[in-house]
């Protein structure tokens, strides 16, 4: 194609713009040989010349085709240059918001400065496991690759991440981490890879620092070793550091910040651990504070801090070595701080010993503080002869001091990095390992140093590295393709390299110079003049003699040489390292000495050693003891740099180039200057300028078929091979030869040849479309034309009819209106009359009403003044009576007052005899008692009364006072006005009251016109209310119906929830049935290891989310009730081996758990047995039993002894307690008078000793009456029984009325009488006795109470100890726990979970073991008892068999002849008996070696019928025994048929039909009545008798659904390799779409033939076959319902996921491919009569994502159709799949950035979950619904195939 056919009119070119760098434009006009410039249209249709040089003739750019743009591979692009280059990326960052971009083998990545959500744990599963061009670039599809070649080829591999500060190299080096750690999870419990991950907090906070081009610029790089071992689990990982930027720590330039943990440790000072650092804010010390702002937008740097501390105690940093850490971090903030003063004579200085920085200093370090102020200012000169001590100038002792602070800071970083490696060690051998090189990128500033330098010299290494691989892939490519390979000129910077490190080169005359005692920069500058001036990379800048420039592959960089010599140096005085040395702190000593580097040398070597390679550590060493010897930093760097190319070479390496699109950290915002300045120095351009020399553009011949098929013609397309077909295609269509070349499996082109081919297929297009568009125009405009002749006749037509009607219209209109006006004048004149005659009529009736309310108003006033008038003189004569009555009450109050002392004067008289004291003498002393009681209660209220009456007496005094005090001064100030205020106070009252007056007529004749304005109002309102009534009555109605619409809806809805909140119970407990199951498998792989280990491995990956910490089965899979009794359990575990008795841990655990119980119990018996025995001795002391009289007696004075003997003992001890209380207080008191506390306490007490006292008072008053009562019971019993009379019946008693128990009372007076006739001594009591008596019935009261109270007591310590017991038993508990919180905290968010699940698991475990432990004694007794009646059945068996055998006997004589006997007949009965023996051959034939085609034909699910009826009988004989092993038996001989079949799925359906319909015939047979509905008569009969398995039914229904899981995940297994190419890749609907150009990252389904890859009908005859298999087995029609939609889930979510992931299928025409494909699943579902499951709603999604593809997408209707239509994707699916959409064709047009926006801006309400992907491995709960059978069991033939001749049938 010439270059005039490429130049033409409209073709669009690429021109520099010094702005946009490339700006687009197109030409005006077609080019020809010989124009010296080109006429072009630029975007903003503006005019320009682009001149042409005549020399070079260099035209510009050539721009893609629109269908080109956006591609996933740069490569893919037909014009490989730099304003492609550039245009590309910037279309997917901004418009797409895609970041990552394939570069051939690298992956450009672009820093968005904004969080997105594409690195969750989904994404991470979506992208394992797939080939690197199926999916969009992703940083984990490189990790993906790096990890799948490791495994495939055995060769370990390297990612490169490379970039300036702050384009994201950090980060991508982190999620490529997490991916190996998420995929390549531990295979052990140390979790390794959370410690991998542990590792970046710390290394960021003690590496990273803000500058201005990042807030978290690492400032180091690093090389990061993941080991492997030889199944693919991470066993560890080793780190390398290079050149860490040691000058930030004492300078940081203007908006910069130190590292990270200087901030972190100052923010987190205030914490009391850090109080002795004396650390305050970071705007305090100078080494954080030199760069101005010291917080960073966003970040929490305590926060931070916290994460740092926890990520130390991950990695086992112990807490006293982070402390000893943090105290060295503060102590270089303190060392910067020291202010050093500088003496007079300028070369000399001092630091103040008092200087509190300098104290911090040397305490925090554990160094003495004299030698350090000595030596920070005085260095040490060491001659020949002697040695001297020189003082410093203030310069050279703040280099000195700045110089320490870097070695320090250099050497904790060195110590951390060197732990952080020990804690990532392991000890088991490393068979591979990736590494992940996160390192500075090309760095170009206003002043470049010796840093600077450095990070270019490494970026020229791994520049050439990378050049020579991409030269090497080329190379490999056009050669497995049997391409002709030709020489490739690409950029070779080996002569940059070699003036870097070769001889005499830079670093060796910058050594060399370091070496001169007075070397200084400006001679080693002039130095690199004379050697080097001759080299082309070198440079002599022109207006400096300091600086020179080196040409860098990616830029000129101009160094300024101040400085080299001393970074180069790192000189530290040696005296102030050996004062370091002498530290009393182990860890600071450590840090300094000399040899501590040569172990952990070697140590790093075995870590990071391989089978083929040797690493060695990269960390420099530091300084040898002889100060001449020590490497410079340059030398260490060289050297550690070749370690590093060494390991890089022998690797297979990965690249990730971090682009940072702006300098303002804008997220989304794209700075094409910088873009270029970047994919200049990283090579990206040098891959593409490589690509693009050779065949940039290669072709699968299949995809090339597919994509220009509308180039070939219709002869050609008979012939079969697709190869010869291209091959005579591109012949005629390209002429030269050179612009092409047939591959093996690839077509390659020339650069430029695929976009004259799309040229070519566009034309081809346009003039079909031009065909089409006028055929279907012209069919148009003649529709149209017909339609329009048609039209106007119909309109004539109407309109004349119109205009006839209208005239009659217009007559009838003018009669009608003069009939109108009319009417209308005469009611306008009536209307006037009524409104004149309306208003005279209210005229007179407010006139009327004014004459007759003034004469009201008159009458008013005279009735109200009669009224005053009566009530004054009424007051006045009430006033007269109460003066007269008030004397009368006075006159009378004397005279009785009178009267009253006389007879007081003669009842004295009277009580002074004798008589009358006698008289009342009678039954005083009951009542001074009382009255004592009452006197004190009434003392006491009397207190009470007098200190409240004391407290209001004072405050109504001060009350009194305060009144009196106003009064005073009130009177004062009103003095002698009073009169005269009071009359003008009356004066304005009665002005007040005439207004009022006046008012309120005023307010009468408004109420008045309102009260007629309301009636009218009234009247409008009734009218209005009727109308309104009405529509209220038709509201209701149309309400009742919405309600009863409403209700029928919320009860859907409700029904609705209770569906939902049932599957997820249901999903929760399969789920832990499927764990169980889980850990059931893994404990049999982890037997079997031992076996599998010995055999070679091949590549096994790791399932992600499968947890690496394993548990026991903590089902057993022998139940315990088959072991037997706990006796015999250990010898039964014996017997059954040792391999059965691992898989039954359970019955260990409940033997352990019964001894405990047992030596319980048996400490109770014994405790029991003892008190006893000391019991029985009591009793066996008691005398003989006398009479019954006799008998009584004795209790009784037994027992009142007793009681009385008990209440003396009580009442010394509360005498004894008493005293004690009384003295403890009155100490106290004491002790503690002063403060407040104790008084309060002090008196508590005493009000508490108080109340014992009264208590004591009221017991004391209850005796008596007690006695009293006592006493007349027993006078009455007495008089009741003897005629004698009694001493004491005439004694009358008070209070004897109250009512007592009649048996008490006399048993107490006994025991009181018992005690009088032994006491003799009664001078204490008073003249009656009463005292006494009161005394010893209070003993015996007080006896039989403190009897009680032993009893309790007694109780109560049991109780006591039991509760003991227990809270020892929760104490142990709790310790556990914490122990076991303690441990969890450690671990991460999601080891957190998994480890309380099993903590949870364990629990429900020992649960168990508690439920059927009580089980199995209640199955103890059950079988004792059956056991005892077996013997009894047995015993009378025997007894009957001898009383035959007897009869037979006598008989046998009388018969003379044999008589057969015939065995009579019976029905089958549906049960079938087998011997014990044979059970094992009844398992093997039914169940282990059963072949599902054996029973084709039979009837379905046939063995399950054959063991309900074994265990019909088993029941019928009630043998539990047989019962129990044979159910046993069949469970685990199922589970290890499965597991030997595990990727079988008609074994799997058949077992899974057999386990459903044995659990059918447990319930339908068990006897339950909810079961039996459905039974026949005859089914009735052959129900179970004996045993109730509910608990095998749930067993069974347990293995039920691990069969079903099984049976989804081998259908799954078959299905997903063929969902993506089917549903997506594959042409249904041939022609309709055609492939794009894929460029260097093919997709799997492109690299074979299109004829091999699996299509619709492959999925299709894959589910009949499931379906068929399934229906053929009986598998229940629910289940297979179930099945299928959780198969169309599965089918949904992949396809959706690969959509959302794939930006090649996000098109017009897969769409229509994909609504066909889904109306094609319909159709069978229907077909199939499976629509009822469920499965279309499952596929929603996949419809919805279908339509969007195909919807409209530009205006803001389509936007609403859009957000209407798409309601079951989330709203960053849709935004996702319009970023992705491209256009296969140029007349289909890209989604713009503005509808994506208003898109977003309308779902902003939805609520959806903020996951991209769905959970394809999400597994809906299964429903077993109870499916009777209609068999019965008499029905059933067993088939001489199954070899079942030892079953009877009975």
């Amino acid at each position: 194609m010439s270059v005039s056919e490429l130049y033409s009119q409209y073709t669009r070119v690429w021109i520099p713009d010094p702005d946009e760098v490339w700006r687009a434009a197109e030409l005006t006009k077609d080019y020809k040989e010989g124009d010296q410039s080109l006429p072009l249209r630029l975007e903003d249709e503006t005019i320009r010349e682009y001149p042409i040089d005549a020399q070079s003739n260099q035209l510009p750019f050539l721009r893609n085709p629109d269908i080109l743009v956006g591609e996933n591979d740069l490569t893919a692009l037909s014009y490989l240059h730099e304003p492609a280059v550039l245009h590309n990326l910037k279309v997917r960052f901004l418009e797409s918001n895609h970041i990552y971009t394939y570069c051939g083998i690298v992956l450009v990545a672009i820093n968005p400065y904004e969080q997105l959500p594409i690195y969750g744990q989904d994404v991470i599963y979506a992208y394992s496991g797939q080939n690197m061009g199926d999916m969009d670039p992703h940083i984990f599809a490189v990790a993906e690759e790096a990890y799948k070649q490791m495994a495939r080829d055995e060769k370990n591999q390297s990612i490169i991440v490379s970039g300036e500060s702050g384009a994201g190299k950090t980060v991508s080096a982190k999620y490529a981490m997490r991916y190996f750690a998420t995929v390549g999870g531990s295979a052990s419990d140390t979790n390794i890879e959370e410690k991998v991950l542990a590792s970046s907090p710390i290394m960021e906070a003690i590496g990273n620092a803000k500058t201005t081009r990042n807030d978290n610029s690492s400032r180091f790089g690093k090389y990061i070793q993941i080991g492997f071992d030889k199944r693919y689990h991470i066993i560890g990982a080793n780190m390398r550091t290079y050149l860490l930027e040691k000058s930030r720590v004492v300078f940081q330039a203007d908006d910069e910040r130190n590292y990270h943990i200087f901030y972190q440790l100052c923010a987190a000072a205030s914490l009391p651990e850090f109080k002795e650092l004396a650390l305050t804010c970071a705007e305090d010390f100078f080494y954080a504070s030199q760069g101005g702002d010291t917080s960073i937008e966003g970040v929490d740097d305590a926060e931070d801090f916290e994460k740092t501390r926890q990520a130390f105690t991950l990695l086992g940093v112990r807490e006293s070595h982070q402390i000893r850490i943090f105290k060295i971090i503060a102590s270089i903030l303190h060392l910067g701080n020291v202010e050093i003063q500088a003496e007079r004579d300028g070369d000399s200085c001092s630091v103040s010993p008092q200087d509190e920085h300098l104290n911090n200093f040397c305490r925090l370090l554990g160094v003495e503080l004299s030698q350090m102020e000595h030596w920070l200012c005085h260095r040490k000169l060491v001659t020949t002869s002697e040695t001297y001590v020189k003082t410093m100038s203030l310069q050279q002792v703040v280099n000195a001091r700045n110089a320490l602070a870097k070695h320090i800071y250099a050497q904790l970083f060195g110590w951390i990095v060197e732990h952080v490696n020990k804690a990532l060690h392991t000890a088991l051998k490393q068979h591979s390992f990736i590494g992940v090189l996160d390192i500075y990128g090309f760095e170009t500033f206003e002043v470049n140093s010796f840093e600077q330098f450095c990070i270019n010299y490494a970026n020229e290494k791994l520049q050439q590295q990378f050049n020579s691989h991409v030269f090497k892939l080329e190379q490999e490519e056009y050669m497995k393709e049997q391409i002709p390979w030709t020489l490739i000129d690409f950029y070779d910077n080996q002569p940059c390299i070699d003036l870097i490190e070769a001889k005499l080169g830079i670093l060796d005359l910058l050594d060399e110079e370091c070496k001169v005692p007075k070397g200084t920069d400006q001679n080693w500058a002039q130095k690199l003049y004379d050697r080097h001036s001759g080299s082309q990379h070198f440079q002599k800048p022109r207006m400096s003699n300091t600086a020179f420039i080196v040409v860098h592959f990616a830029d000129k960089v101009e160094y300024l040489s101040d400085g080299f010599l001393e970074k180069n140096r790192d000189t530290v005085y040696e005296e102030q390292i050996n004062i370091l040395k002498a530290s009393k702190f182990p860890l600071v000593a450590d840090l300094f000495h000399d040899d501590k580097d040569s172990a952990p040398a070697s140590t790093t070597s075995t870590k990071g050693s391989s089978a083929k390679i040797n690493i060695r550590s990269a960390r420099p060493h530091l300084k040898a003891s002889n100060k001449e010897h020590k490497k410079t930093v340059g030398h260490q760097f060289r050297t550690s740099l070749h370690l590093l190319m060494e390991t890089l070479n022998a690797t297979t390496p990965h690249y990730v180039r971090c682009i940072k699109p702006n300098d303002e950290k804008l997220p989304f915002h794209f700075d094409p200057k910088r873009a270029v300045q970047q994919l200049r120095a990283c090579g990206v351009l040098e891959t593409i300028r490589i690509s693009a020399a050779g065949y940039p553009s290669r072709w699968a011949y299949h995809d090339f078929f597919n994509r220009y098929r509308v180039l070939i013609k219709k002869r050609e397309l008979a012939n079969a091979d697709r190869k010869a077909i291209c091959r005579s295609v591109l012949e005629n269509l390209i002429k030269d030869p050179d612009k092409f070349q047939f591959g093996r499996t690839k077509i390659f082109f020339r650069a430029g040849q695929v976009a004259y081919l799309e040229k070519l297929r566009a034309d081809k297009f346009r003039a079909a479309t031009i065909m089409i568009q006028k055929t279907v125009r012209g069919w148009l405009q003649k529709v149209k034309y017909r339609r329009l002749k048609g039209a106007t006749l119909t309109l004539q037509r109407y309109c004349r009819g119109y205009l006839a009607r209208r005239l009659a219209e217009h007559l009838r209109r003018t009669r009608a209106a003069l009939a109108l006006q009319k009417q209308c004048r005469m009611w306008r004149a009536r209307l006037a009359y009524r409104r004149v005659r309306a208003a005279t009529v209210v005229i007179q009736a407010f006139a009327r009403g004014m004459f007759v309310r003034r004469a009201y108003h008159q009458v008013l006033r005279e009735h109200k003044a009669t009224i005053i008038q009566k009530q004054v003189r009424g007051w006045m004569a009430r006033r007269h009576f109460q003066r007269l009555r008030g004397a009368a009450i006075v006159i009378q109050c004397a005279f009785r007052r009178l009267q009253a002392r006389q007879e007081l004067k003669a009842l004295k008289i009277e009580a002074r005899s004798a008589e009358h004291l006698k008289r009342l003498n009678v039954g005083m002393e009951n009542k001074v008692v009382q009255l004592q009681r009452k006197i004190d209660d009434q003392n006491k209220e009397f207190k009470t009364l007098s200190e409240q009456l004391s407290v209001v007496t004072s405050t109504h005094t001060m009350e009194v006072e305060r009144l009196k005090k106003e009064l005073a001064h009130y009177q004062q100030s009103r003095g002698g006005d009073s009169s005269p205020g009071l009359q003008e106070e009356v004066e304005s009252l009665r002005t007040e009251l005439q207004r009022a007056h006046s008012e309120r007529k005023i307010l009468e004749d408004a109420h008045a016109r309102e009260n007629g304005e309301l009636r009218k109002r009234v009247a409008d309102l009734e009218q209005e209310n009727a109308l309104l009534k009405d529509e209220k009555e038709q509201l209701n109605h149309q309400i009742l119906g919405q309600l009863k619409d409403e209700l029928a809806q919320n009860s859907v809805k409700e029904n609705l929830l209770v569906k939902k909140e049932l599957e997820e119970e249901r999903s929760r407990y399969q789920n832990l049935v499927k764990e169980y199951s889980r850990l059931e498998q893994r404990y049999d792989n982890l037997r079997d290891e031992m076996t599998i280990i010995k055999q070679t491995p091949g590549h096994r990956r790791n399932p992600s989310n499968q947890s690496s910490l394993e548990s026991d089965s903590n089902y057993p899979s022998i139940s315990t009730s088959e072991v037997g009794d706990t006796e015999d359990a250990l010898p039964q575990v014996e017997e059954l081996g040792l391999e059965k008795a691992a898989m039954d841990m359970t019955v260990f655990l409940k033997l352990q758990k019964r001894v405990r119980e047992l030596e319980q119990e048996r400490r109770k018996l014994q405790a029991q047995l003892e008190k006893r025995e000391q019991q029985d001795g009591r009793n066996a002391q008691v005398e003989p039993p006398k009479n019954d009289l006799d008998l009584d007696q004795d209790a009784d004075l037994a027992y009142n002894r007793l009681k009385r003997q008990e209440l003396e003992s009580e009442n010394k001890k509360l005498k004894n307690d008493l005293n004690e209380l009384r003295k403890a207080v009155a100490d106290q008191a004491a002790q503690n008078n002063s403060t407040h506390s104790s008084r309060d306490s002090y008196g508590l007490l005493l009000n508490q000793l108080k109340l014992a006292s009264e208590e004591l008072e009221v017991r004391k008053e209850e005796v008596l009456i007690l006695r009293t009562q006592i006493v007349s019971a027993d006078q009455r019993r007495l008089a009741g029984r003897s005629t004698e009379p009694n001493i004491n019946a005439r004694t009358s008693w008070p209070n004897s009325e109250k009512h007592v128990d009649q048996e008490d009372a006399i048993e107490a007076y006994h025991g009181v009488c018992q005690t009088n006739s032994k006491t003799e001594d009664w001078g204490y009591l008073n003249e009656d006795g009463e005292l006494g008596l009161a005394y010893q019935g209070l003993k015996q009261v007080a006896r039989l109470l403190e009897a009680q109270l032993q009893a309790q007591s007694r109780t109560h310590e049991e109780e006591v100890e039991r509760l003991q017991a227990q809270v020892e038993a929760l104490r142990e508990e709790l310790d556990r726990q914490q122990q076991t919180f303690s441990q969890t905290l450690l671990l991460s968010p999601e080891a957190q979970v998994e480890f309380g699940v099993q903590q949870e698991m364990s629990r429900l475990a020992a649960e168990n073991l508690d439920l059927k432990e009580l089980v199995e004694k209640l199955e103890k007794n059950e079988k004792k008892l059956k056991k005892q009646l077996k013997i009894h059945m047995k015993k009378v068996q025997d007894l009957e068999a001898a009383q035959t055998l007897a009869q037979s006997e006598r008989r046998r004589h009388e018969l003379n002849r044999q008589v057969t006997v015939q065995r009579k007949e019976k029905d089958f009965q549906g049960m079938l008996e087998y011997h014990k023996d044979d059970e094992a051959l009844l398992i093997r034939s039914l169940v282990t070696e059963l072949k599902p085609q054996t029973l084709a034909g039979t009837v379905p699910c046939l063995p399950a019928y054959i063991l309900y009826m074994c265990v019909r009988h088993a029941d019928y004989v009630n043998d539990d025994l047989k019962v129990h092993s044979l159910l046993t038996s069949t469970i685990n001989s199922i589970k290890k048929v499965l597991k030997k079949h595990n990727n079988d799925f008609e074994m799997t359906s058949f077992w899974l039909s057999n386990t459903c319909r044995l659990l059918h015939c447990l319930k339908q047979y068990s006897g339950d009545e909810g079961f039996m509905t459905q039974n026949t008569a005859k089914q009735n009969e052959h129900c179970l008798k004996n045993f109730d398995l509910t608990e095998y039914r749930q067993v069974l229904s347990d293995l039920s659904i691990q069969i079903y899981q099984q049976l989804i995940k081998i259908a799954e297994g078959a299905l997903q390799p063929m969902i993506v190419s089917a549903m997506l890749e594959n042409e249904s609907i041939q022609g309709l779409s055609g492939m794009k150009p894929t460029g260097y990252r093919k997709r799997s389904s492109s690299m074979v033939d299109g004829d091999n890859a699996y299509c619709l009908e492959a999925i299709v005859r894959q589910l009949n076959s499931f379906h068929t298999v399934m229906c053929d087995q009986g598998l229940d029609p629910e289940i297979i319902l179930q099945v299928f939609k959780q198969l169309f889930y599965m089918v949904t979510a992949v396809t959706l996921n690969n959509l959302l992931l794939r930006k090649d299928v996000c098109s017009w025409s897969t769409g229509m491919q994909l609504r066909y494909n889904i109306s094609q699943l319909e159709e069978w579902l229907r077909g199939r009569n499976l629509h009822k499951s469920g499965a279309v709603q499952t596929m929603e999604p996949l419809i919805q994502a279908a339509q969007l593809l195909q919807l409209k997408k530009k205006t803001p209707e389509d936007a609403e159709a859009i957000c209407s239509l798409c309601t079951s994707l989330s709203t960053q699916q849709i935004v996702k799949i319009l970023n992705l959409y491209t256009p296969l064709n140029e007349f289909e047009e890209r989604v713009t950035v503005g509808f994506i926006r208003t898109i977003q801006a309308q779902l902003q309400e939805r609520s959806d979950p903020q996951q991209l992907l769905l959970d394809y491995k999400h597994m809906f709960p299964v429903v077993f619904p109870f499916n009777p059978s209609s068999l019965t069991m008499d029905t059933i033939h067993i088939p001489a195939c199954l070899n079942l001749e030892f079953l009877s049938e009975v």
